[in-house]
């Protein structure tokens, strides 16, 4: 199988179509969901993206970085059914070149509990250093 990685900005209705074949899906509030994911993708300094060999998106990271000092992994996430294949860690990888490479970038993100034995995999660990500030009205849901 082929996959083909390439920075790309995607429109609010197709990462959407994406979200509902990920476990991203529901680490979203509800509250003005559709308003914020346009943001989302219209602001993240990187955008990549993993297609299949029919054009279909397998994969998606996006990012916020100062292209200096640190990168903010806010998506990752895979196609259920392209799991277990090396798409996320592929798409680390070139996040990380992208935003300045390993010897300049440090990497923070939140971690899906499910999804922390894939960052330690990565050679990620848990940060004692990250302060929070947190007053966002937040509903759960999923995106279907």
């Amino acid at each position: 199988m082929t996959i083909q990685y390439e920075q790309q900005r995607l429109s609010p209705d197709t990462y959407i179509d994406f979200l509902k074949r990920t476990d991203l899906g529901s680490q979203y509030p509800k509250e003005r969901f559709r308003q914020r994911i346009e943001k989302l993708l219209s602001n993240a300094s990187v955008s990549l993206v993993a297609r299949n060999e029919a054009g279909t998106i397998v994969g998606v990271l996006l990012g916020l970085t100062d292209f200096a000092y640190w990168l903010y992994v806010t998506d990752l996430g895979v196609d259920r059914d392209y799991c277990a294949q090396g798409i996320g860690t592929q798409l680390m990888k070139r996040a990380l070149e992208i935003a300045g490479g390993e010897a300049d970038i440090a990497v923070y993100l939140i971690a899906n509990t499910k999804a922390v034995p894939f960052y330690e995999k990565l050679g990620m660990g848990k940060a004692d250093d990250v302060m929070e500030y947190n007053h966002v009205e937040w509903t759960k849901f999923t995106v279907e």
